[in-house]
């Protein structure tokens, strides 16, 4: 959390959540872990216009912060490449996002006795107590992205896009990049277009 607080120390109280998704998309180590799905007795050729839900899962504070504003200029981009229109009312779809960090902690476990070429040893003598039995501990930042097709009609799930990825926090990149990115990898497997 020290790292966080060096690249965003404005990231207290009610900025947090902004903070919190910018960070989150700073960078994956490695490719994140990308799975969809979605409700298969839907129709979606009946969908043709989409909209935000009032109040996003990035939006904790009462006011609409610079991360739901990349995720909505994103997911217009994304969707609009699929044939939808945004619709201020009475949209089809309602979008909801939301992001966040968690730290974890991977412990390898400790490898099998020694055997091969330390065999050498044929029990002539042995090592010092504990030799060989250690584990090697791994501490990173998990980031997730989730994003929600709703329909607005049922008020009712329709289709859900997660990513999972490694956090590389010393990544200082554009948040507005990084969102960009996350988001069209995610609707890279949206497998609809709109009215078909």
């Amino acid at each position: 959390m020290n790292a966080f607080r060096q690249l965003f120390p404005f990231a207290a109280g009610a900025a947090a959540p902004m903070a919190v998704a910018a960070l989150l998309l700073s960078g994956c180590a490695s490719v994140p872990d990308i799975k969809t799905d979605y409700n298969r007795a839907t129709d979606f050729s009946a969908y043709r216009t989409f909209g935000f839900v009032e109040r996003p899962g990035t939006d904790r504070a009462g006011y609409e912060s610079l991360t739901t504003q990349y995720f909505k200029t994103a997911v217009q981009r994304e969707l609009g490449a699929r044939g939808y229109r945004y619709a201020a009312q009475s949209p089809d779809l309602l979008v909801n996002f939301n992001a966040r960090l968690q730290e974890k902690v991977e412990v390898s476990p400790a490898p099998a006795p020694m055997m091969g070429y330390y065999g050498y040893r044929g029990g002539l003598y042995a090592p010092w107590p504990g030799y060989g039995f250690y584990n090697d501990v791994y501490r990173y930042t998990e980031g997730t992205v989730n994003i929600d097709l709703i329909d607005r009609r049922q008020m009712k799930l329709v289709w859900e896009g997660v990513a999972v990825g490694s956090v590389d926090t010393s990544d200082k990149a554009s948040a507005q990049q990084r969102i960009d990115k996350t988001v069209a990898q995610i609707f890279a497997k949206y497998p609809f277009r709109a009215g078909q």
